[in-house]
């Protein structure tokens, strides 16, 4: 039944937690791009970054500057090889050495390096020559780190765009380009032994240019949706960062690399953009990383990871103002070149208690009425079936409000049934939003009540009338 998976799956998670805290905990990282003249100096940005919620960063190559600069932060720091080292690497194990020993060895462990990337996106970039010398790059890199004892300490992965898939649609058919099996086969065979993460790059973002109705960009950005149902596992989706996951997670498995875990290592979406270049916007690019930052924060996980969120490095720290092509490429960043102001606010400072941004806090601000609310509660309509159900258990929990009360042993557990449990996420979702009408709809799923639903001991909050 859908409403043990839930329950099951919080208690599995808290027992987790409890065995191995910082193994299973989650992170929310940042991509630290350069590619700018107005960057503010590696100082302040270390200083910045202490300043918020921000646990890892990942450069794009080896600064040394910005290396020194995050030691003895505590933040993680993922460093990268560039394209055109990897046919050295490959070829001279001399050379492979000498590059760990300048880049990580010379600064670990102040500078909490954890993982180096060898390439970027090198499978997609057509050169079949760097593509066959990828993986012997890695694993010298990986012997060299060895050969410093820091093989256990420093993973090596590379990162891939999600043009790999050859399907993604519905996310358990999701499948790898057959094109690319071989290689691919090599470099899973490499994260599975050593450990390391299979690193890709989802952009919701460009998922709804390519198709931008206004359910898409709901879905998009985890706002209320009628979902996108799998057939074939009977789940329906409610966000489009899931569902691109889950597709990885397909196309892993079909492989047979059930074990290795991915990596998120680049998402985001641009506030600004051309003309011709449908839904960059402020508006939508807060939606975006706000909501997706509750998500992780949530730990609900992925329909097909559930109970896990999927480590993630969001996409960027600043604008970078040299990029080419449009506008959108040079408008993704979080905070501004000033290294103090946020370009808008998703509540990654550790002072800000940022709530997700859904349809109705999108919209102007209303003034709050002076006459008593009444008594109300939001609860499902009858006939609703279980998969709905579901999601909008899922969708409530989700977002930013406490569901513990409805898991094993909290005050709302009993009754033990996915509708009593929907009902009251759903009414404190309701709540929490001030009672406003748009968020007791879950899809047209829900209705308001005047009833007041509390059974068993089970305090529903409700207006004061």
């Amino acid at each position: 039944m859908a409403a043990f998976r839930f329950t099951a799956t919080f208690l599995l998670l808290s027992l987790l937690l409890i065995a191995n805290k910082a193994k299973s905990q989650s992170f929310i990282g940042i991509n630290y791009g350069q590619v700018a003249d107005n960057l503010p100096a590696p100082a302040s940005t270390a200083k910045l970054l202490q300043s918020t919620s921000i646990q890892k960063v990942r450069l794009y190559g080896s600064d040394p500057a910005i290396i020194k600069a995050l030691a003895n932060t505590g933040i993680g720091i993922v460093i990268a090889t560039a394209n055109g080292d990897i046919p050295a690497l490959a070829s001279d194990p001399n050379f492979a050495k000498n590059w760990v020993n300048a880049n990580v060895v010379a600064y670990y462990p102040s500078s909490q390096i954890i993982l180096v990337n060898v390439g970027n996106e090198v499978i997609m970039s057509g050169d079949n020559n760097l593509i066959s010398q990828l993986l012997p790059a890695m694993q010298n890199v990986k012997n060299a780190l060895d050969a410093a004892s820091l093989g256990d300490k420093v993973k090596v992965s590379t990162v891939h765009s999600m043009t790999l898939l050859k399907q993604s649609e519905p996310p358990s058919s999701g499948i790898f380009d057959p094109g690319y099996g071989d290689v691919l086969k090599g470099l899973l065979a490499f994260n599975n032994a050593t450990g390391s993460p299979f690193a890709v790059n989802p952009y919701p973002y460009f998922a709804y240019r390519s198709d931008p109705r206004p359910e898409t960009l709901a879905f998009c950005l985890f706002q209320q949706n009628p979902g996108r149902f799998d057939a074939n596992t009977k789940i329906n989706y409610m966000n489009m960062f899931d569902a691109q996951v889950d597709a990885v997670r397909s196309a892993l498995d079909a492989m047979g690399f059930k074990n290795v875990e991915i990596v998120v290592a680049e998402t985001g979406w641009p506030y600004k953009g051309d003309s011709d270049e449908v839904g960059a916007s402020i508006e939508n690019a807060k939606a975006y990383n706000g909501n997706l930052i509750a998500h992780l924060r949530s730990m609900a996980g992925t329909p097909l990871m559930p109970g896990k969120s999927v480590d993630t490095y969001l996409f960027a720290l600043y604008d970078e103002n040299l990029k080419p092509g449009p506008t959108s490429e040079r408008s993704f960043g979080l905070f501004k070149s000033d290294g103090l102001t946020m370009t808008y606010d998703v509540g990654l400072s550790k002072s800000s208690s940022q709530t997700p941004v859904s349809p109705s806090t999108a919209k102007a601000p209303v003034t709050p009425s002076t006459e008593p609310k009444k008594a109300a509660w939001c609860v499902p309509k009858a006939g609703v079936s279980d998969a709905e159900l579901q999601a909008s258990l899922d969708y409530a929990c989700g977002h930013g409000i406490d569901c513990s009360p409805i898991q094993p042993g909290g005050a709302c557990f009993e009754p033990n049934t996915l509708a009593a449990h929907t009902a009251y996420a759903m009414n404190l979702y309701y709540q929490t939003s001030g009672q406003n009408p748009s968020s007791c709809d879950f899809s047209q799923t829900a209705t308001v009540s005047s009833n007041n639903p509390s059974t068993n001991g089970c305090n529903f909050p409700g207006g004061s009338s």
